[in-house]
């Protein structure tokens, strides 16, 4: 008897045990999406060090310095305001015709965007080549789906925390790129200052260093990506009507566990319910409580973000009298740079443990609340300069920023983990990610934009000097508010 229990015990043991082990990472497949994200924030930050001096340039603001943060900011906007006209679009498209097409046209937009970046000398030119750019990738969320489809449930958390490799390099190399090679014939007049080129078009070179990588970024998913989505149809077929009911299965895709042996359901029992889960769900069905939470969470988190990331370097940049720091483009993007490269150790080194200690919940919920500090060291960093200039305390002040800034990026992870619990069906990850990044986008086209005019008005009026750091506090109190609708255990796919 006692044999027979041993014997009915075991199989449940040792399942308890496989579900607590992690399944590898297919690292082929995962290594190739970490270089893919690369690209954006490479694009996007390269920016970030030169774009005060080069609204300076173009002469928009007639001289007015406290007009640089509303133009900055405005640029920065104009990416992610054209990027929500069209993003749901993209993600769903890729549940149809796969993830590969879209993110190649994504990466081909990012190039030629970046480009013209480089090459305009009006503000009408830069705010056409940010809108090409923002209208062409849709990458965000189809990356993210990609990489949800080639994990499972053990392993997610630890995909999730290598996310962060490619946003903390972009967002380390780009500043170093735009601020290093900006100008390259007043910096480096021996190499650069015979050419006339470089003097007519001073920023052509730090953009196109990212945009050459987007290419290359571009030649090596297409020649070494496998597609993710079981089955698919041609975008002329879905521009005909016709759906995945009538595709056609993908040779080999990546499963979770790295293998790239075909998922046959045919002969299975459980190939009704199979088939219906391999189905994109209409628009309607995903519009659920579920999906509205983790997309608003997301979208309050990225409001504050971008907003915080718009201020930071304009308020570096800013005179000492005026409110700011008073630095110049090298020493931002040496400040930017640091933040990425410990911004990404800190994510691979330790979120995946700290995520099976505490959970996705108080993560999420500790990150909102490291915010309000992160903010306040801006105006105690100007208080500090005024009175000991550039001293060891404001160097101190600004590790201390940028140490909380760590510990805000936590939140990302904890709610990509929440998108992709949200979604009904594996078949409509596309769409939930494409959901979630619609209202993201639109948040992120508010979020400069309001946030540098804020820090305007605070330069320009004494009277209104703390507005724009009420203001950022404002945008965590409600980031921390929408935290509260997180569910601690994740939601389970509909069946």
């Amino acid at each position: 008897m006692s044999q027979q229990q041993v014997d009915e015990e075991t199989p449940l043991l040792q399942s308890v045990q496989q579900k607590r082990a992690r399944t590898p990472l297919p690292w082929r497949q995962f290594s190739i999406i970490l270089l893919l994200q690369l690209a954006e924030p490479l694009t996007s930050q390269v920016i970030a060090p030169f774009a005060p001096q080069l609204i300076r340039d173009i002469g928009i603001t007639d001289g007015d310095e406290t007009r640089v943060g509303y133009y900055v900011g405005l640029m920065h906007s104009l990416f992610f305001a054209t990027q929500a006209l069209t993003v749901l679009h993209w993600s769903r498209i890729s549940d149809h015709i796969g993830r590969k097409p879209v993110i190649l046209t994504g990466l081909f937009g990012l190039s030629i965007s970046m480009y013209c970046f480089g090459l305009s000398r009006t503000f009408l030119g830069l705010v056409l080549s940010r809108a090409l750019n923002g209208a062409l990738n849709g990458n965000i969320g189809v990356i993210k789906s990609m990489m949800a489809e080639i994990t499972d449930s053990t392993n997610l958390a630890q995909a999730y925390a290598y996310m962060p490799i490619a946003w903390s390099s972009g967002g380390a190399l780009g500043p170093l790129i735009g601020g290093l090679l900006s100008r390259p014939a007043d910096r480096f007049p021996n190499t650069f200052g015979h050419l006339q080129f470089m003097k007519t078009y001073p920023y052509f070179l730090a953009c196109a260093v990212p945009a050459t990588f987007s290419i290359l970024a571009w030649v090596v998913m297409f020649l070494f990506l496998q597609e993710t989505v079981p089955s698919r149809v041609t975008l002329w077929r879905l521009l005909k009507g016709e759906s995945r009911e009538h595709s056609t299965p993908v040779k080999g895709p990546v499963t979770p566990t790295g293998s790239t042996d075909s998922l046959s359901i045919e002969n299975t029992p459980q190939h009704a319910k199979a088939d219906d889960d391999s189905k994109p769900l209409p628009l309607r069905s995903l519009l659920i409580p579920r999906v509205f939470i983790a997309a608003g969470n997301y979208a309050t988190l990225s409001f504050l973000d971008i907003a915080f990331r718009a201020v930071q370097p304009v308020f570096f940049a800013t005179p000492l009298e005026l409110g700011g720091l008073g630095l110049d483009p090298p020493q931002i993007g040496n400040i930017l740079a640091i933040y990425g490269v410990v911004n990404g150790l800190f994510q691979v080194f330790f979120f995946a443990d700290l995520h099976d200690r505490f959970g996705s919940k108080t993560i999420y919920s500790v990150s909102m609340a490291a915010g309000i500090p992160m903010i306040m060291t801006l105006p105690i960093l100007n208080a500090v300069a005024r009175v000991q200039g550039l001293s060891l305390m404001v160097w101190v002040v600004v590790g201390l920023q940028l140490a909380l800034s760590v510990i805000l990026n936590l939140a990302y992870a904890c709610v990509f983990i929440y998108i992709a619990a949200a979604s009904p069906n594996q078949a409509s990850l596309g769409a939930t990610n494409g959901i979630a990044q619609l209202s993201v986008s639109v948040m992120r086209a508010i979020g400069p934009a309001s946030a540098t005019s804020m820090f305007s008005l605070s330069i320009k009026n004494p009277h209104h000097a703390w507005i724009v750091y009420y203001y950022l506090i404002a945008l965590v109190c409600m980031g921390i508010s929408m935290s509260l609708l997180l569910p601690r255990q994740l939601w389970k796919k509909h069946h």
